[in-house]
C-alpha cells in the first residue's frame, strides 16, 4: 500500500468526505494546472472508494431493534440487506 493510500485508509468517514469535498470544489473552479488536477482526481477517487467502503461497513452493522409486547426493546437482530 502506498503512503497516500495508507493515509486515506486511516481517515474517518467525516475527514475523508471533507477532503473529497475540498478537492471537488477546487477542481470545479478550474484554476488548477492539469498535472495537479490529475493528482487531485486520483486522490478524490481513492477518497470516494474509502467513503464507500466505510458506508458499506456501517450498513452491515446496523441492527433492527426487536420490541416486546410492552413496547420495550428486547434484543436486536442483524439487519438483512435489501436486494435491489
Amino acid at each position: 500500500m502506498t503512503e497516500a493510500a495508507n493515509n486515506i485508509a486511516s481517515l474517518s468517514f467525516e475527514d475523508a468526505l471533507k477532503q473529497l469535498e475540498t478537492i471537488v470544489r477546487e477542481l470545479e473552479q478550474g484554476n488548477v494546472p492539469l498535472e495537479r488536477s490529475i493528482e487531485m482526481y486520483e486522490r478524490g477517487d481513492a477518497l470516494r472508494q474509502h467513503c464507500d467502503t466505510l458506508l458499506k461497513a456501517a450498513e452491515a452493522k446496523v441492527e433492527k431493534i426487536q420490541l416486546g409486547q410492552g413496547g420495550e426493546p428486547t434484543g436486536t437482530t442483524e439487519l438483512e440487506p435489501q436486494n435491489g
